[in-house]
């Protein structure tokens, strides 16, 4: 097996709302798609929307659940300028600034927002690895 991570699908409570944050807040590109589900690429990877009932539904698992989920997904960027844009950018549509963006005790720069839904991001420099054109590995 190749270890990847080829899709990552968010359960949301609105995914209009959602799909509004994602497309137009954020920027990111959106596919086409059936109406109860979003998919958008993401350079090596896809993000899907879907509703929090039915992504619980199709695992077989209970819908109920509260709090910190236990994980966070992350956006690396190639500056600390960057990051500072990202987050703002998220900020501004709509996302709830969690940490302000701030030095690491790793030596990088990064912040954290929660999306509509509290999907936590991260937003990172690391100057331990490279992030550019055609880097797909990060």
């Amino acid at each position: 097996m190749q270890p990847r991570i080829s899709m990552i699908t968010l359960g949301v409570h609105d995914l209009d709302r959602s799909v509004e944050f994602y497309e137009k807040g954020l920027g990111f590109p959106r596919m086409e798609s059936p109406p109860e589900v979003a998919f958008f690429t993401l350079n090596g990877t896809w993000l899907g929307l879907f509703g929090r009932e039915s992504l619980a539904e199709d695992a077989g698992v209970s819908v109920e659940g509260s709090g910190f989920g236990a994980f966070s997904l992350s956006h690396n960027v190639a500056s600390e300028a960057e990051v500072d844009a990202v987050m703002e950018k998220a900020v501004t549509a709509g996302a709830a600034l969690v940490k302000k963006p701030q030095k690491t005790a790793w030596g990088g720069y990064s912040g954290y927002f929660s999306d509509p839904d509290g999907h936590l991001w991260e937003v990172a420099y690391n100057p331990h690895f490279w992030v550019g054109p055609g880097d797909e590995n990060v």
